[in-house]
């Protein structure tokens, strides 16, 4: 047996298979509790919402949304969706980038885009670097940078010209962490 057909053995036997009360399989990871899925009906113009909740114990809940609270959810639903695509990102340049992009995925009906972490790390202090060298307004920038790849934002950001300028505005950022002046404490030895 190779090795990754070893790995996708043991990731198999991990998976917990439990019988519902109504007689449904579902499967769950080690780390699981619950597995989620809402049903969306439409019936003479009239939107129905129903949320299942599979427990790893067997038990299951089924939540039907009133009429009144429908858009209370779909509320609180775009600001999740929304605020997750900055999870993992350190800076809030680096979010906003992300956000961006995820707001025109939905705009263009692509609800699962998937995205790493790593996609827009970084991605800010580039469109910064870029706009300062190439003297063009930042939000020109951020659109060129959003339609590149992580391969072609990393090449971007290790020619020599760019990664000058990004080194200087980190060191920036560094010299200021914190509210402290750390350039006007060192003026100060």
């Amino acid at each position: 047996m190779s090795e990754a057909q070893t790995k996708a053995a043991a990731k198999a036997a991990e998976i917990l298979t439990v019988t519902m009360a109504d007689g449904r399989l579902v499967e769950f990871s080690p780390k699981r509790k619950v597995a989620k899925e809402s049903f969306i009906t439409e019936v003479d113009g009239v939107v129905s919402v129903q949320t299942r909740l599979d427990f790893r114990n067997g038990e299951s809940r089924l939540f039907t949304i009133p009429d009144d609270l429908l858009r209370k959810f779909a509320a609180h639903g775009a600001e999740q969706k929304l605020g997750d695509a900055m999870s993992g990102l350190q800076s809030v340049d680096d979010g906003l980038l992300a956000v961006d992009e995820l707001i025109d995925q939905l705009y263009q009906g692509n609800w699962n885009t998937p995205r790493t972490a790593s996609e827009f790390a970084g991605a800010s202090v580039l469109v910064r670097a870029l706009a300062e060298l190439k003297g063009q307004p930042v939000d020109k920038v951020r659109e060129f940078v959003k339609t590149k790849s992580v391969a072609e934002r990393t090449a971007l950001k290790n020619v020599p010209a760019v990664k000058a300028i990004i080194e200087r505005i980190e060191a920036e950022k560094i010299s200021k962490a914190g509210g402290i002046d750390t350039d006007a404490l060192l003026e100060g030895l």
